[in-house]
């Protein structure tokens, strides 16, 4: 088997935990920046730590959350996913990089797709507490498969 194929179906055993429970509980435990995580870690030679890949992720959220309910008084609920007008969401997700990418220096834990949590955060895609809270669920499933199937 090609490595190119070897990671692609590790990449997709990955996720398996996170697409059940989304599948069959209707919850979103499966969300776009779990996808690049799943590959920096199925292709990774000596790659992300445990501790990056959760640290990362959490200081996504919690810089995306900051950003979200600073500028929440000023919007109205999208209606729509992407609808960023007024233009405060917008000015909530470039924060929020801006201080997911400090904060995950800071805390030595970079993670380069937590930059996409932090704007899924921002942005108001997830945004509930229930919404929120699944996000370091999600990640630590994969870090569970990674090591189950290492």
């Amino acid at each position: 088997m090609t490595r190119s194929v070897a990671v692609g179906i590790r990449a997709t055993l990955l996720l398996t935990l996170s697409a059940a429970t989304a599948w069959l509980t209707g919850v979103p435990a499966l969300f776009p920046s779990l996808g690049p995580s799943a590959f920096v870690l199925a292709v990774r030679e000596s790659g992300p730590t445990p501790r990056t890949v959760l640290g990362g992720h959490a200081v996504g959220v919690a810089c995306g959350l900051f950003t979200y309910l600073a500028v929440s008084t000023f919007l109205s609920v999208p209606t729509t996913p992407l609808d960023f007008h007024p233009p405060w969401l917008v000015l909530s997700g470039v924060v929020a990089v801006g201080l997911t990418s400090t904060g995950m220096l800071a805390f030595d834990a970079v993670h380069p797709p937590a930059c996409a949590t932090t704007l899924i955060v921002a942005l108001g895609l997830m945004s509930t507490p229930a919404e929120v809270a699944l996000v370091l669920p999600s990640v630590a499933s994969l870090l569970v498969v990674d090591r189950l199937t290492a």
